[in-house]
């Protein structure tokens, strides 16, 4: 932040900052932000940095109901803590990005990704093929609503993805391996069963990489 120079009466400098500020890596004059709300952003900063070590946790969960193994808690339990996890991740990455030049990218996929979740966790508890009772659905159109529900997920890490190639705050792969594992986690369970796997392991790196990194090059202070 530039600190300009001005006299007092008393002939000592004073020094007077900018009532506005560019987010990290920004060079226009068209993101500034005012200095309240940069601070704001940077004691949101100090949250995602250490939350978003639930992006990697979330992909191990993933990765391990996408093998087919029988866990002792069930499928189920594994299941909803890997979409919380997610949820926790997503909050996090669109907190890194708050200010960023890509906050509305960030923000948008951030409510896809959220609506999508908050859909799909209770259809899990759900047997394939089977409605609750007094639904007004029923079980084809409840599987539409799940497949839109899927897509919304994945719309939502794409649009992270992409804030995160463009932000210059992290490294631009990590937002390309999010967004390719995007595709795959959009598929869900309706994709055949590497493809699910693949994608849970790219987003093992993404979030890796980005939980590794964003703590490393983003000023604490």
């Amino acid at each position: 932040m530039s600190i300009s120079h001005r006299q007092t009466a008393s002939g000592r400098p004073l020094r007077v900052a900018p009532a506005w500020v560019g987010g990290a890596g920004t060079t226009d004059t068209e993101h500034l932000l005012p200095v309240r709300e940069a601070v704001w952003v940077w004691s949101v900063r100090r949250y995602a940095r250490l939350a978003l070590w639930a992006l990697p946790a979330a992909a191990l969960l993933h990765g391990w109901t996408t093998l087919g193994i029988d866990t002792p808690p069930g499928p189920l339990l594994v299941t909803v803590a890997a979409g919380w996890l997610a949820a926790i991740a997503m909050i996090a990455l669109a907190g890194l990005l708050a200010g960023s030049r890509t906050r509305r990218s960030a923000l948008l996929g951030l409510l896809l990704g959220l609506a999508g979740i908050a859909v799909t966790l209770p259809l899990t508890a759900l047997p394939a093929g089977t409605v609750a009772a007094g639904a007004p659905l029923d079980a084809g159109q409840l599987r539409l609503v799940e497949v839109g529900a899927t897509a919304a997920i994945g719309a939502g890490w794409i649009l992270l993805g992409w804030a995160v190639f463009r932000s210059k705050l992290v490294n631009p792969a990590d937002g390309v391996l999010l967004m390719l594992a995007a595709a795959a986690i959009g598929a869900g369970a309706h994709a055949q069963r590497p493809l699910p796997t693949v994608g849970a392991l790219l987003l093992l790196a993404a979030g890796t990489g980005l939980a590794w990194t964003g703590g490393r090059l983003i000023p604490k202070h």
